[in-house]
């Protein structure tokens, strides 16, 4: 399964200084909840591979109460350039384990 989105930069309240996400949208978060209840790990956590920018990367989704939140690394925001609530391309893809 391959997605692609648009969402804001945002930091987790709880740890601003360690945790930056991007939101999976509703509809898409469902999606992937149906398809890949299979392949869910710990906390419900799905492992993906996203491409933002000219950065690809493994890492895994998880789940809230709206959906899913992908991790966005520093390393990643640094060579793309992304700043806090700044719009953020995002090609996703469930990895199949």
């Amino acid at each position: 399964m391959r997605v692609t989105f648009e969402a804001p930069l945002w930091q987790w309240s709880s740890r601003p200084d360690l945790w930056t996400f991007v939101s999976v949208p509703a509809a898409i978060s469902d999606e992937i909840l149906d398809r890949a209840a299979a392949y869910t790990h710990g906390f419900g956590s799905v492992r993906v591979e996203v491409t933002v920018g000219g950065t690809t990367w493994r890492t895994s989704i998880f789940p809230g109460e709206d959906g899913y939140s992908l991790p966005i690394k520093r390393a990643v925001r640094d060579a793309e350039g992304l700043t806090l609530h700044s719009p953020v391309q995002v090609a996703l893809r469930v990895v199949e384990l």
